[in-house]
């Protein structure tokens, strides 16, 4: 039982829940009712859907599996009470894990292509699997680069869905109608919000385990500019955020989406003006810490609110 409970720890379980919510609700709330409103043909293969989000599951499991496996002495110094791999579950064990759930979500990729008639999954969850090895190995201890990979690898959890969707239908009818950008726009609106958020997140977690990574060679920002320059890097996205966030809002209000906005309103953009201001005076490290789990929940409200195009379109 106390091997259960440390594997679903390792593979950070709530993480992957929230993965698996992102890709339904982007794929039941903002495509089927877009598709519903302009016409008959939809991609619905619910095998196809649940392949899609087992295998982003299962490729994020090994992600956390091997980044894990790599900062067995970073994690002793930065948080030596949550480590799993070589306290609880051997390094041979957790590369195993690695390895078959990689090749499990990159063979699901590869069915879910060969149902639909085209190869976008299967691909793209090769080089994920490839990208989040190279990160742990090497990408996360460099200034940046790392932080940059797994917003983008975060991004892509709602691009894949937007896209697969997106060119299933183009495949199957050789059009490419209005609604087919407008479903473009969105998911590229909540591509760049999970790449922002996630990239801000990185570099708070950057400065919170600073100490650790400084003592083992690691080139991260705060260590490499100061955690005062990361602090300016960190607030200067957040106002990007969050003022791309309000011009949004007053876009959909023209709309009458006043839910909508006062949602937004409240529930993100308010906190993301709070964790701006907490940030400019956090010192320690349980300042950062809280500021990390902040902003988690900020992404969790962003990608909520989903929920509303379901009301409105």
């Amino acid at each position: 039982m106390k091997l259960i409970a440390a594997f679903f720890k390792l593979i950070r379980w709530p993480n992957l829940v929230f993965i698996a919510i992102t890709q339904l609700l982007f794929y039941y709330c903002i495509i089927i009712p877009l598709f519903q409103r302009e016409t008959p043909v939809v991609f619905a293969d619910k095998k196809i859907l649940l392949l899609i989000i087992l295998s982003s599951v299962l490729i994020a499991a090994a992600g956390y599996i091997i980044n894990d496996y790599f900062d067995i002495n970073i994690d002793l110094v930065n948080k030596p009470q949550q480590n799993v791999v070589d306290r609880i579950m051997s390094r041979r064990w957790a590369m195993f894990w690695h390895m078959f759930l990689s090749m499990t979500g990159i063979v699901m990729g590869f069915y879910a292509d060969y149902i639909s008639g085209h190869f976008l999954l299967g691909i793209s969850n090769v080089v994920c699997v490839v990208l989040l090895f190279v990160y742990s190995l090497t990408f996360k201890r460099k200034m940046l680069v790392g932080n940059i990979i797994i917003s983008v690898l975060t991004a892509w959890v709602v691009m894949v869905m937007g896209l697969f969707v997106m060119l299933d239908f183009i495949l199957k009818t050789g059009e490419s109608p209005a609604f087919i950008s407008r479903i473009m726009r969105l998911t590229v609106l909540y591509t760049a919000f999970a790449f922002i958020i996630s990239l801000i997140r990185e570099v708070v977690k950057d400065i919170e385990d600073i100490e650790g990574d400084r003592r083992y060679g690691c080139r991260t920002m705060p260590i490499v500019w100061g955690v005062n320059a990361a602090k300016v890097f960190t607030a200067v996205w957040l106002i990007v955020l969050t003022v791309s966030l309000v011009a949004v809002q007053v876009y959909v209000l023209l709309f009458g989406w006043w839910w909508s906005a006062v949602y937004v309103l409240l529930l993100i953009v308010l906190p993301l003006v709070w964790i701006l201001k907490k940030l400019r005076y956090a010192q320690s490290t349980a300042e950062f810490q809280y500021l990390s789990s902040l902003i988690k929940l900020v992404m969790l409200t962003g990608i909520c609110s989903m929920v509303f195009f379901k009301l409105y379109l």
